[in-house]
């Protein structure tokens, strides 16, 4: 895509359009499918919306991956007891989804495994249905917390980071 054409499409949209795509209550049901997730496993889900990408992003044709690794570390979901928290990042002027998974979860997983993942994600994107694609994402990413990294019976796993959906302005 065009440099100025790539510009426009993202400084276009804003905060605004992602409570359009994911209006509140698609939000809370996102969160809550979180909280249940984490009910089941030691693992930590956080799920991150963005309009478009920052100017400085843009200028240096950078990719969705690369924001969705920076808001990894500054949501510091790499910062949890058993490195297995996992970052469901959506751009929207992209209609990209990156799934970027902290080490623990990453010694049973390959890259080419997540970007499989993601790929199966983006027809719901590419369609405009955001929520169904977020929690196809949140499903996908707890069933395999839950092969790696299930609670024993009366196990507890104590909610280290916030569960509700993140929306960078």
């Amino acid at each position: 895509m065009n440099r100025w054409l790539r510009l426009l499409k993202h400084r276009w949209l804003d905060e605004s359009d992602v409570h359009r795509a994911l209006p509140p209550d698609a939000l809370d049901r996102l969160a809550q499918r979180v909280q249940s997730s984490e009910r089941r496993h030691s693992g930590e889900i956080r799920i991150c919306i963005e309009a478009g990408l920052p100017l400085s992003y843009l200028w240096r044709h950078a990719p969705p991956r690369e924001r969705a690794i920076m808001m990894f570390g500054k949501l510091r979901v790499w910062d949890t007891e058993q490195n297995n928290g996992v970052l469901i990042y959506l751009l929207l002027a992209d209609r990209a989804i990156e799934i970027v998974a902290d080490r623990g979860l990453n010694r049973h997983m390959g890259p080419g495994d997540w970007q499989a993942l993601a790929r199966q994600m983006g027809a719901a994107f590419k369609a405009g249905r955001f929520e169904d694609g977020l929690a196809a994402a949140v499903d996908r990413v707890d069933s395999l917390l839950l092969r790696h990294f299930a609670l024993t019976d009366g196990e507890r796993n104590p909610n280290e980071l916030p569960d509700q959906p993140v929306i960078v302005g």
